[in-house]
């Protein structure tokens, strides 16, 4: 028999909270709102968590350029010789963050944020589009053509989800930062998301999505050359791929497109949920339930997938951050109050349901670095749309269930390894469990001994113990984001969206409306 974890807050209690509450006590129960921000007895806690977690930024970051490294080992020495998009947007909004909880003072903060916009000024960008290369020295700002460890060429790439984080991080300066303001919207105003949005769609889907990006030059591997789609008369070299499911990070940069009046609302409708029904999919994790229904012309198949009697929308990979990375900045709760507002905690639920199942007594599974060395992709498998998704475990053991009349299950009640969490995961879902969150955090520093000088290393496979001894910019920056959130009111979001944004924005996330649902009573936590 499975053992039980130690997960003080369930889906049970959750939705019984919803089901019994007053209207305005679910709503805080569902938005995150009535957890509390700051609770006295957290508040030290999460305030040494973020001045120690800024101090792994604060030394990853060149003090001429401004520019974050992706990663620095354990001890906080020796940062890596390369940045992108995402990490230099992460530091901004993480200084913000640390200026807003009294960490650095408001001058420090503002001569970091100068160096970093003035440092972006100067970087080499695709001329049709004003976007960032993936791909940059963090010393030298210089556009990177060669892997700086191996000496292997890289090929320039332009990413959509890159981007979209640093978009937002200038959205974010520029309102928190009024002596910023005029630089971080000059160069926000120069990047144009519709470079990014092909009309056409992807396959099966009725409106327009993102590709997952572009080369100026065709690259060796798979590319589709097509003019650039935001009219410039410059061909690009486009991803065979689109970013085609919804419960995905690369959202912000369709949120950004609709903001900016650069691609129509109708992207919200342009992305699977899951893949359709029916044995053609049977490739997909699961075979979905759901039904059909129309936004603005559109026909949407509103699949959700199950695990222990909940139904939600899943990511590609069941991993937190695809789920939650883009309600640090986004009040998807709150504008989707038939679609994110119940998907988000029940992702959260379904994380520590699956940690209980699989007994490995902590959870928060999401891509961090691997504790046996380099990188790889965790998540739950059964809430990943990919066949062979992200698993929970360094083994990486492979759930296969039945499809029902489509195929048999090969592994449907698999005995699970060596389970990795990386606290990252754990901080996204403080608005859904803030409770739950503490005592898993608590744990991994205090049980599984992985916390350094920088905070949370980034990942720790929990049966044997090892650590990944290391900082991740990205995954540091959005500790830096839930705990700002959490102990500030959402201050992030309130810098992020300003009235434009919402007049765009809210009413089609308004009208979305997925099939998630707490369904029975979960046994989740019980002895």
């Amino acid at each position: 028999m499975r053992r039980r974890t130690r997960v003080t807050i369930t889906a049970m209690v959750t939705a019984a909270l919803i089901a019994t509450a007053t209207p305005a006590m679910a709503d805080a129960v569902a938005t995150g709102t009535g957890s509390g921000h700051g609770h006295s007895g957290d508040r030290a806690t999460l305030q040494r968590y973020a001045a120690d977690t800024w101090a792994s930024l604060d030394a990853m970051t060149d003090p001429d350029t401004g520019l974050a490294a992706d990663n620095i080992e354990g001890d906080l020495s020796s940062p890596a010789a390369y940045t992108s998009p995402t990490n230099i947007g992460g530091y901004l909004w993480s200084t913000v963050t640390a200026r807003d909880l009294g960490l650095i003072d408001r001058r420090d903060a503002r001569d970091r944020i100068r160096t970093t916009l003035h440092t972006l000024t100067t970087l080499e960008r695709n001329d049709a589009s004003g976007m960032f290369y993936n791909w940059y020295d963090p010393a030298t700002g210089e556009k990177l053509t060669t892997w700086p460890d191996s000496g292997d060429p890289v090929e320039p790439f332009l990413s959509t989800v890159d981007n979209g984080w640093l978009a937002a991080s200038l959205r974010i300066v520029a309102e928190a930062e009024p002596r910023l303001a005029k630089q971080a919207r000059a160069l926000y105003a120069s990047m144009d998301f519709g470079a990014f949005f092909n009309p056409a769609g992807a396959p099966g889907l009725p409106a327009g999505t993102n590709r997952g990006g572009f080369w100026d030059d065709e690259p060796s591997g798979c590319s589709v050359a097509e003019p650039m789609y935001n009219g410039s008369g410059e061909t690009a070299y486009y991803t065979c791929h689109h970013y085609d499911t919804t419960v995905s990070e690369s959202r912000i940069a369709t949120y950004l497109g609709i903001a900016n009046g650069q691609i129509p609302a109708t992207a919200l409708y342009g992305t699977h949920r899951t893949m359709p029904p029916g044995c053609d999919w049977a490739w997909q994790e699961q075979l979905p339930s759901g039904t059909t229904r129309t936004y603005r012309g559109f026909d949407v198949w509103e699949g959700v997938y199950a695990y222990d009697g909940m139904s939600f929308v899943p990511s590609w990979g069941g991993s937190m951050f695809e789920s939650l990375m883009p309600d640090l900045l986004v009040p998807e709760t709150k504008w989707g109050a038939k679609s994110w507002r119940l998907n988000h905690p029940i992702t959260v639920a379904v994380q520590e349901q699956h940690a209980e199942d699989a007994g490995y007594g902590y959870w928060g599974f999401s891509p961090a670095s691997n504790p046996f060395g380099g990188y790889s992709e965790y998540g739950v498998d059964l809430a990943g749309m990919r066949s062979d998704g992200y698993m929970s475990d360094v083994e990486k053991t492979d759930v296969d269930i039945d499809r029902p009349g489509c195929t048999v299950g090969t592994n449907p009640d698999p005995e699970f390894g060596d389970g990795v969490v990386t606290p990252h995961a754990s901080f996204l879902a403080l608005p859904y469990d803030r409770k739950g969150v503490m005592a898993n955090l608590a744990g991994i520093e205090d049980e599984l001994g992985a916390y350094g000088p920088g905070g949370f290393y980034d990942a720790v496979a929990v049966h044997s113990g090892t650590i990944a001894e290391r900082y991740l910019s990205l995954d540091q920056s959005m500790i830096m984001a839930a705990i700002g959130n959490e102990l500030t009111g959402d201050t992030l979001k309130s810098y992020f969206v300003d009235r434009e944004m919402e007049k765009r924005l809210r009413p089609a996330m308004r009208l979305q409306d997925f099939s998630s649902s707490w369904g029975r009573a979960s046994h989740h936590g019980r002895d």
